[in-house]
């Protein structure tokens, strides 16, 4: 089957025809009408699309550019809110109303003397042991260190506002002379109960 389908190929010769005449200018005529008809055709379809394409990516493009506008000045005010609320924290307002002008800056004499109260001050507080037996006794020492307290932050706001003073000088040093020597009589007392209380108990014992 296949040498007699090879056969038949190698037999084969083509029929020549040809065309009569005119034949290839009309048929280019109708080619070239049949083109411009699609191309026509074309355009008229495209053209609303591409319109209306444009339309909507200049739409597009305006609405985005609105809403970053939008966003930014959402922002702005976020920003300006936050910033605002800040500033007229409590906390903050304290900061930035605190007197800058201490003792300290005043001379370096000056300055060892307050760190010597105030580190003393820190530890005697640290090492405060307060319990049940204690506490109401504590608690007495403690306001009159805290009204101390309020009385140093009044010294040093007239030691800024008026400036330094042989009188204010030393009544800053009073002061914290003072609150160190409260705490160490606290020391001192509660030991004295600590000692109290337990011979007390060591009585009832025997």
């Amino acid at each position: 089957m296949a040498r007699d389908i090879k056969k038949m190929f190698e037999n084969y010769t083509p029929e020549t025809s040809e065309l009569p005449k005119g034949h290839e200018a009309r048929f280019e005529a109708k080619l070239n009408k049949a083109f411009s008809e699609t191309v026509c055709e074309e355009k008229d379809t495209s053209f609303p699309w591409l319109k209306i394409a444009a339309v909507a990516i200049v739409f597009l493009a305006v609405s985005f550019f609105g809403y970053q506008q939008l966003s930014k000045k959402d922002l702005e005010i976020t920003e300006n809110t936050i910033n605002s609320v800040v500033e007229n924290n409590p906390e903050n307002l304290e900061k930035n109303d605190a007197p800058k002008l201490t003792l300290a800056n005043l001379s370096p004499d000056l300055k060892k003397v307050e760190e010597y109260y105030m580190t003393g001050i820190n530890l005697q507080l640290a090492s405060l042991k307060i319990n049940g037996e204690n506490k109401e006794f504590v608690e007495g020492y403690m306001q009159r260190l805290s009204e101390l307290d309020k009385e140093y932050t009044l010294l040093n706001a007239e030691l800024n506002q008026v400036g330094p003073s042989e009188a204010t000088v030393t009544a800053l040093i009073d002061n914290l002379k003072m609150r160190l020597d409260l705490l160490f009589k606290l020391k001192s007392k509660l030991k004295e109960l600590k000692n109290q209380n337990n011979e007390e108990f060591k009585a009832i014992q025997t």
